[in-house]
């Protein structure tokens, strides 16, 4: 009954990285620079493979997938900071909140299964190359992209509905430059603890999951390259390289952040840049630095 007496908030105020104005000039200008070359190298990669016959391997259409992923991701958050710095127009609405968390974590879940799948690619193209063709199929693949996108939906419904669930009556002051689970639990007028540890177990437990399958599959796709050294193989362990270096962006802030209750300890808004905005614009110039054929399709794409 008491909390019918509260008052439900309708806005939540984003304080964004810094309150002087010289640093959010600087913000401004890296936040711009980075959404730029994220949607730039990333729409880059879908022109190239999609026009590119010789790029129809799973590996390239995986990569495609991951490069629409990073562009909705980076578009979820990184717009509305930019808004916010140029404007200083720093409130959201609690509607506006509450979808900008779900597709957040949509499609933010949905990048890391892909990129397990994409290990998982790696793993059968090396180890079981015989079977690859016939494993990786153009039906599997598309099977496989849509169970990514599934689990992310699962996942972001489970932890929207958790916030749904929480009464939030009185600060609405949110210490970060998006709305994000732990910093907006931390509002609610009510004890938190079992909604934060079920959190941390959706969120947390699902990057080292996906982080822990990924480094089995490079470790046996080591043991493999060790054995069998030729040119061929260590192509291959470049782009394995390459892959596992995006990966890192990704998930060790991931699983710093999430793999704990929200009162445990306080969460750097500047790692959160990492896995938000930085790891999406590194993985272009990963992608295409690494390979070979990825730049060889741009250069053709480039002389038309």
């Amino acid at each position: 009954m008491a909390q019918d007496n509260f008052s439900r908030v309708t806005e939540f105020i984003l304080l964004g990285l810094s309150d002087t104005q010289e640093l959010q000039l600087l913000f401004f200008t890296f936040f711009l620079l980075a959404y730029s070359m994220v949607l730039l190298g990333n729409l880059l990669i879908i022109v190239t493979v999609r026009t590119d016959p010789k790029l129809s391997s799973p590996m390239y259409f995986l990569l495609c997938n991951l490069s629409f992923i990073d562009i909705c991701y980076t578009s979820v958050t990184t717009p509305r900071v930019l808004v916010a710095l140029l404007s200083g127009h720093k409130a959201i609405a609690f509607e506006g909140c509450m979808a900008q968390l779900f597709f957040l974590h949509f499609v933010g879940s949905s990048e890391m299964f892909l990129l397990t799948v994409m290990a998982f690619d790696r793993y059968t193209a090396i180890c079981r190359p015989l079977h690859y063709t016939a494993i990786m199929a153009r039906g599997a693949c598309w099977a496989l992209v849509a169970a990514c996108w599934v689990g992310g939906f699962i996942h972001s419904i489970v932890q929207t509905v958790l916030m749904l669930q929480l009464p939030f009556c009185g600060p609405n002051t949110i210490h970060s430059y998006f709305c994000d689970v732990l910093p907006v639990t931390r509002l609610a007028c009510a004890d938190t603890t079992l909604t934060e540890w079920l959190m941390a177990s959706n969120s947390g437990l699902i990057s080292l999951g996906c982080f822990l399958v990924l480094l089995a599959s490079y470790a046996l796709i080591l043991a493999k390259v060790r054995a069998h050294l030729s040119q061929g193989h260590w192509k291959v362990l470049s782009t394995c390289a390459s892959h596992v270096m995006a990966v890192t962006l990704l998930f060790m802030p991931c699983i710093f952040t999430y793999l704990r209750p929200a009162g445990t300890l306080p969460t750097s808004k500047y790692v959160c840049v990492i896995y938000t905005i930085f790891s999406p614009m590194m993985n272009p110039l990963i992608y295409t630095l690494r390979s070979s054929e990825m730049k060889e399709s741009m250069w053709r794409l480039w002389k038309r």
